[in-house]
This record gives C-alpha cells, sequence and structure tokens, in this order.
C-alpha cells in the first residue's frame, strides 16, 4: 500500500507517504499556494518521488473553506425562510464580542436583501400549523437568481422535527437553480435552536461552491497525472469523506487542520500505550490544545469560529489562543509585558527572520536563549546578526522593564509559557480533569521548545514528541478514518420518552451512515459507532454530553450516567429535578487499514548516544546559563536515553529538554520525555 496525507498550512504545504512496499516514508514540505492551493498538493505529491498512478490513496486537509469564512472571500449566498423570521440569522443571541461594554458589530453571512420569505409554518411538535405555499418558493428562489446569489439555503422553523416542507421546497428550488449549490437546513443539522441551525445552513451554502470548485480542480490535476482512486478530504470531526460527496456537507470541512493534528497524536498515543493526551500544537501564529481520553478525541458542537457565527457540527473539541512562534511581545500602558495575540506572521515574521520584521517575538526570545540555532535561523532573507535581535529586545522591552537582555527574553518565553498553560487548563481542570492524569503531546513547528516548561507548570509527568512533530498534521490526514457524524433532537424529559425511541433514532442514524460509505466507495476493514446524548436538568439552557454504551440502553441507565457525569463536572447532585434528554448523536465511523508509524524514524546506524552529539552551546534555564549538549535526533540510536539540559534538532523542530527530565526514544521513534523532579515552575 502507497497512501499519501497532505495537510495546507498557512506557510508550507506537508506531504507524508507512506511505502509499505519499499518499507518506507517519504516526506516532502513546500510552499503553500494560496491563490490555488493545489498547485502546492500536487507539488508535494511530485516532491515525495512517487508516481501519483502508484498511489492507493489520498487523504487530503485543506483550510479553503476555513480560509473563505475568515476573509469573507465567498460567492453571493441566497437564504429562503418561513415567513416572519428573515431577520433570524441577524438577531442572534443574547450576547456581547466581549464581556464588558456594548460595543462591537457583525455582519450575518447573508445580507437581509437576500434573505427571502416562504409562507409555510410547522411547530415544535412537527405538526403542519400553515401549509407550504409552494408559489412563494418559486418565487423566491426566481427573486434569488435574480439577484445574483449563486448558492441557496433553504431553513425553515421546526424542520428538525417534520422536514417535508423542506424537502419540498428543495424539489421546487432544485427545478430552478442552475447548479446543486442548494443546502437544506435539516440536512445539515437536524437539532433545535433556529438560529444556530440557520447560521450552520448559510455556512454550508457559503463554502459549497467554493470546495466544490478546488476539489473539482485538484481531482483534475491528479487524474491528468494518473491517479484512478478517490480521493479522500480531512473533515472537522477527525474523520475524513470522500471528495465526491464532501462538497454537500461543506461546512463539515471547516477547521479540519487542527482536526487532524489532534487525529494523529490519538493514533500514536495509542501505538504507543498512552491513551489519555492533551494535545499541543504551536505554530507561527497560534496554539491548539485538546484533550483525548481512552484514546479518543473530545468532540464538541459549540464552536465559533468568530463572533455571532457559531458552527454547530460536530468538530474535534479545539481550544485556540493567539501565541506562537511569530507572536510579538509589547509592553501595555499598565507597564506590563503582554505577548500576542498580534503576530509577525510569515512576512515580516520575527526580526531573525531577516524579512523586515522589527518587533520582538517569542521565536526571537528563543534565539537569544540559546534554545534555537543561530545558523539554522538567521539569512532566511538577508543575514541577520544576533546583536541585531538583542539590541530590539533591550529597547522595547529590557529598557522599559529594568532588567538585562536576557533577563527580558527569559520574560518573553515565560509569559507565553503561562498564556498556553492557561488554554491547557481551559481543557483540562476547567472540564473536571486534573493535568496530572494526561501526558503532553506536542507537535508543531515550535511545540515542542516549550513542552517541557508547561508540563512542569502543570505538574504533567510526561511529555511525548513524535517522530515528525512539523508533520502531524500531514500524519493525521493518512491515518484518518472515514467519519459520519448525526444528531438528532428528541427534548423530551426521561420519564415521558417512548419505548424504542432511542434505539429507533439510533438505529435510522447508523444506517445512514452506512449508506453514505457505501456510496463514497472506499475500502474499509471494519465500521464502527459511537453514541452520545445531550442532556439536561429541567429549566437549564447548557448541556452535558454523555456516551451512550449501544441504543439498547434504558431511560434508567441514561439517568444514571447523566447525574453522575453532572456530579463530576459541576459537583453537584440534583435528583429532585427531572432530566431532560435533549439530543442523540451517532457517528458511523469506517475503519480504514492502520499504516506502520515506526516507518516514520529510521534507525540509526549509532552505537551509543554520545555519537549523536553535533556541538555544545550555552542554553537559559531558570535564569541562568547551562553548557549544554545539542543531539541529532536522526542520530539517536534505539532505545536511546539521556538526561537534561538537552537540544535535540531535526528537520522540522527543535526539542528542548528542560533540567530534570529524562529522556528516552521509545521503539517508534517517540521521545519520551518524563520529569524527574516533580517540581512545578515556569
Amino acid at each position: 500500500m502507497r497512501i499519501a496525507g497532505i495537510d495546507v498550512g498557512g506557510t508550507f504545504t506537508d506531504l507524508v507517504l507512506f511505502d509499505e512496499t519499499s518499507g518506507e516514508v517519504r516526506i516532502a514540505k513546500v510552499p503553500t499556494t494560496p491563490e490555488n492551493q493545489a498547485h502546492g498538493v500536487l507539488a508535494a505529491l511530485e516532491r515525495g518521488g512517487l508516481a501519483l498512478r502508484d498511489l492507493d490513496a489520498i487523504i487530503h486537509g485543506t483550510t479553503a473553506t476555513t480560509n473563505a469564512l475568515l476573509e469573507r472571500k465567498l460567492p453571493k449566498v441566497g437564504l429562503i425562510t418561513t415567513r416572519g423570521f428573515r431577520d433570524v440569522l441577524e438577531l442572534g443571541r443574547r450576547t456581547r464580542p466581549s464581556p464588558y461594554g456594548l460595543t462591537g458589530t457583525f455582519v450575518p453571512l447573508v445580507p437581509r436583501e437576500l434573505r427571502a420569505e416562504a409562507t409555510e409554518r410547522i411547530d415544535a411538535r412537527g405538526e403542519v400549523v400553515v401549509p407550504l405555499d409552494e408559489a412563494s418558493v418559486d418565487a423566491a428562489a426566481r427573486a434569488l437568481l435574480e439577484a445574483g446569489c449563486e448558492s441557496v439555503a433553504i431553513h425553515f422553523l421546526h424542520s428538525y422535527r417534520n422536514p417535508t416542507h423542506e424537502l419540498r421546497a428543495a424539489e421546487i428550488v432544485r427545478s430552478l437553480w442552475p447548479n446543486g449549490y442548494v443546502t437544506l437546513g435539516h440536512a445539515i443539522l437536524s437539532e433545535y435552536r433556529e438560529y444556530e441551525r440557520g447560521v450552520a445552513a448559510a455556512v454550508n451554502a457559503a463554502v459549497q461552491p467554493v470546495l466544490h470548485r478546488y476539489l473539482a480542480r485538484l481531482r483534475e490535476g491528479l487524474a491528468a497525472g494518473g491517479f484512478a482512486r478517490e480521493l479522500l478530504v480531512m473533515q472537522g470531526n477527525g474523520g475524513t469523506a470522500s471528495a465526491a460527496i464532501a462538497h454537500e456537507f461543506a461546512v463539515s470541512s471547516v477547521m479540519s487542520g487542527p482536526a487532524s493534528g489532534v487525529i494523529a497524536a490519538a493514533v500514536t498515543g495509542r501505538a504507543a500505550g498512552i491513551e489519555r493526551l492533551i494535545t499541543y500544537d504551536m505554530g507561527g501564529t497560534s496554539s491548539d490544545v485538546a484533550l483525548i481520553e481512552g484514546g479518543l478525541p473530545r468532540l464538541s458542537s459549540e464552536l465559533e469560529l468568530e463572533y455571532a457565527m457559531p458552527i454547530h457540527v460536530p468538530m474535534v473539541d479545539v481550544h485556540s489562543i493567539g501565541a506562537g512562534g511569530g507572536s510579538i511581545a509589547w509592553i501595555d500602558d499598565a507597564g506590563l509585558l503582554q505577548i500576542g495575540p498580534r503576530s509577525a506572521g510569515a512576512r515580516p515574521g520575527p526580526i531573525c527572520y531577516g524579512r523586515g520584521g522589527t518587533e520582538p517575538t517569542i521565536t526571537d526570545a528563543n534565539l537569544l536563549l540559546g534554545r534555537l540555532d543561530p545558523d539554522r535561523l538567521l539569512a532566511v532573507d538577508r543575514r541577520v546578526g544576533l546583536d541585531e535581535v538583542r539590541e530590539v529586545i533591550a529597547r522595547t522591552l529590557g529598557w522599559p522593564l529594568g532588567i538585562d537582555t536576557d533577563a527580558a527574553a527569559g520574560a518573553i518565553v515565560r509569559v507565553a509559557n503561562d498564556r498556553m498553560a492557561g488554554a491547557i487548563r481551559m481543557v483540562s481542570l476547567a472540564r473536571g480533569h486534573d493535568p496530572r492524569d494526561f501526558a503532553l503531546f506536542a507537535f508543531g513547528g515550535a511545540g515542542p521548545l516549550h513542552a517541557c516548561a508547561l508540563a512542569r507548570e502543570l505538574g504533567i509527568p510526561r511529555v511525548l514528541i513524535p517522530a515528525r512533530p512539523g508533520l502531524t498534521n500531514a500524519l493525521g490526514c493518512a491515518v484518518a478514518d472515514l467519519r459520519h457524524d448525526y444528531v438528532r433532537t428528541v427534548n423530551l424529559p426521561l420519564t415521558d420518552l417512548p419505548d424504542g425511541l432511542v434505539r429507533r433514532v439510533l438505529g435510522e442514524q447508523v444506517a445512514e451512515g452506512q449508506a453514505t460509505l457505501e456510496r463514497e466507495g472506499v475500502a474499509v476493514e471494519s465500521v464502527d459507532t459511537v453514541f452520545e446524548a445531550d442532556l439536561q436538568f429541567q429549566g437549564q439552557s447548557h448541556l452535558l454530553t454523555i456516551p451512550l454504551a449501544s441504543p439498547e440502553v434504558t431511560t434508567a441507565w441514561i439517568r444514571e450516567a447523566f447525574e453522575a457525569a453532572y456530579h463530576q463536572r459541576f459537583g453537584v447532585a440534583l435528583p429532585e429535578i427531572r432530566a431532560v434528554l435533549v439530543n442523540l448523536h451517532s457517528a458511523v465511523i469506517g475503519r480504514r487499514r492502520p499504516l506502520p508509524l515506526e516507518l516514520l524514524s529510521p534507525t540509526s546506524e549509532a552505537n551509543t548516544v554520545s555519537a549523536a552529539i553535533r556541538t555544545r552551546r550555552p542554553v537559559w534555564f531558570d535564569g541562568q546559563w547551562h553548557d549544554t549538549p545539542v543531539y541529532r535526533r536522526e542520530a539517536l540510536p534505539a532505545h536511546a536515553q539521556f538526561e537534561g539540559p538537552a537540544i535535540v534538532e531535526q528537520l522540522d523542530t527543535t526539542i528542548v529538554v528542560d533540567p530534570g527530565f529524562h529522556a528516552q526514544r521509545d521503539t517508534m521513534g517517540n521521545l519520551i520525555l518524563t520529569s524527574t523532579t516533580g517540581t512545578s515552575g515556569a
């Protein structure tokens, strides 16, 4: 089998290609081509060195839809909704963009003049109150076409309970519409809350043409090169979908980039025998953290891509903060050192990149502290000396703070670590999990630089650094299974549930998922199902999700599991209040053949750890300089062990092993860093 995973990032497009025939893994990094990401993907495949006709599968993660939404580079979208509910997308919820003040605005994806109304009404029980006026649907569709709309969303009130009006309206619209870009709200999200369901439908309609055109261009390029198999596309839920149908549920591809890294972490952790992980991905502009339990990542339907744009479809639960290698250090009006959210980005980038950057960043601080190799970072575009970086940090931070340059650089790293530790607390302690029960999985170009410091701060006993940290997202694409998620609103107290309702709803969802897998025509070894339920105590507005053992669970079992989960999360028991089953979820997962992860790290010919030392240099730890060995990771022998402080360098990242940590290479080439002190500190 020859399988390629390709992830498109903001700066680079990464390739990991497993060639089980020859027993090797090929990797490639090429510049991303924002004007057409397909060019970068094809260039990465060419750099991989195998003919497209020889590949058995290509799994691709794209930022096309996410970027289109964030940059609002979208086609003109229309909306047909229930008469009287034209402004639901604009009214939204009673929320604010910031906790204090009443400032802030947002622009809905569908402007008011492109939101048309149709005469119909179905109530919350699914009963028809006002029959569908087909002439009003026809008139609305014609008006939107005349206005230049390329895609349209049909979003009727309570269609999650009874979709008959939406289905008939879709037939009318499709008979007039010149393309297939017609989105039905209940098909994207069969869940109550018309605002969130409407936003999900609008997002799908907005990005559907973007994704469809992009995938069409890419599939044409692959076919021209001789690739005859089905292209798979990474989804935000951590699974993949066939490119032939991915555009139908285009909203599911939003935020698929961070999801692929979490999936790679879950697969790597399971293979290493570590199934409880906190993932930490630090790139150039941001850091993403997530939680993995039992070898499975947590999923959430609460993503808000930006203010007033909630996307309530299942996605890997990733928390992001604006602290990456390019994040700028500055002093606020109170005289306090701050990091980010402003970033130097790829252009001009950190000062040391020599691309015109003039403000100090986390990368510049790591360079001055000896954690990065000056000879490898400097002279990216022009030669920038350490003295120039030192002068900027001294002038902009050291002098105003009254500390020397080394201490200022150390303060940048400490404040950045504090922000990143806060993000980890958000996905662990804030949700009732003790980080000391987990291992930290650090990846991305900059994640391994800060992993030990974060582990010490949070009391995490172990750090797992994968074989290819900078290519983890591409690996996640290569190892991801096919996955389709479904949700349906029930919204009934457990005591009022009809007999067999849970079994029937979950069974229908599983049947739909299996039918979708058959449509895709992609070979899988097995099909698994995962069931969950959203519950709340009557009168509450927030939901708590619990796993269901099977569709055959009883209402008593659900009540007991919900009360236990509620007590673990909030420390409160409420036996006198009725529990309400709000939503039922099913995930249908087509398991692909596992890939041999040990191929990612070739066996070194070196016999001793000392033979892997490339040089030594002073490195700053805890306020003082330490003479530190610098290892070449590819030269570390099998089962290598050494003590910190140490620096480990490789093509795609630099790993910092702090004093008080023991490093050991496992059989798959991962580095396991274990705290030998048990102390905490920045």
